[in-house]
């Protein structure tokens, strides 16, 4: 038994099915559980590489900041030299001297694999997907490099709960381009207009939904707090993915509610109609 008019929902990975943010703070300021010879890299930064606790801040700071402004072109550079140069340039930005190659892809490294251990499907989300699933069709699709995106998926294990995945850095257009959208509903034989796009970028996932017509998009704003000027504008806001479900069912019964109004205007159209020619006879 399917929601009445949706029968594909696409899916974002990062911060909307996990909280990669959250992962990615974790890999700096906390040693992973189970992990204890494994410091955390403001450790490293400062017992390792005579760093202060002012400065091994600085540095993360840095590299979070050269992360969120990432144009990454795999045609030119792979993600781990790319990677491994954002910590290259905050530690030589925050301490000056010279370049330090190797204490950089030693920071990389221990953040990566830290935050990949972060990266959950909470058993919550596994449930809403699962039972999901038994409606409609699911798809997870996901911008940027085809490895970095890859090893998430296998770290949070997603992989059983769709039905296809697909990775922005793996085709030729990624999110918003419309191209990528129409090669999900080829892989679901499904079409646009039969889909939702579920994510929390206004500029990657709500504008790519309404580029290629999708039915909704749902854009996961976790604060709530309206932005001055919100475009594009999505079709419905939620605050957690968890509450996708029952806005798709209160569609549902709209989409119903519509079906009886549309039903009643054509009955009554028809006695209109009837009433009108028994008047000419």
């Amino acid at each position: 038994m399917g929601l009445q008019g949706v029968k594909a929902v696409f899916f974002d990975l990062d911060n909307t099915l996990v909280d990669t943010a959250a992962a990615g703070r974790r890999a700096i300021e906390e040693v992973p559980a189970g992990l204890a010879r494994r410091a955390r890299v403001i450790n490293v930064l400062q017992s390792k590489h005579q760093c202060d606790e002012g400065e091994a801040h600085m540095i993360c700071n840095k590299v979070q900041e050269k992360l969120l402004k990432e144009c990454h072109d795999p045609a030119k550079v792979c993600i781990t030299d790319l990677r491994i140069s954002h910590w290259e340039e905050a530690i030589q930005e925050t301490k000056g001297g010279e370049a330090n190659r190797n204490m950089a892809a030693e920071c990389y490294f221990l953040w990566k694999t830290t935050r990949l251990q972060h990266l959950l499907l909470t058993e919550e989300t596994r449930s809403m997907l699962t039972e999901l699933r038994k409606m409609v069709r699911l798809l997870l699709l996901t911008n940027g490099d085809k490895l970095t995106q890859r090893e998430k998926i296998e770290a949070c294990a997603c992989q059983p709960y769709f039905d296809a995945i697909v990775v922005g850095g793996e085709q030729k257009e990624e999110k918003p381009a419309p191209s990528i959208f129409y090669h999900c509903c080829d892989l679901l034989g499904v079409q646009p207009w039969d889909c939702v796009m579920v994510g929390d970028s206004l500029d990657t996932d709500i504008q790519g939904g309404l580029n290629a017509g999708l039915k909704a998009t749902v854009w996961i704003n976790k604060t709530m707090t309206m932005p001055v000027n919100t475009s594009p504008v999505p079709h419905y806001i939620i605050s957690s993915v968890l509450d996708l479900p029952a806005l798709l069912q209160n569609m549902d019964h709209k989409m119903n509610a519509n079906l009886e109004t549309d039903k009643m205007v054509s009955i009554n159209d028809v006695h209109d109609s009837a009433n009108i020619e028994s008047k000419k006879c």
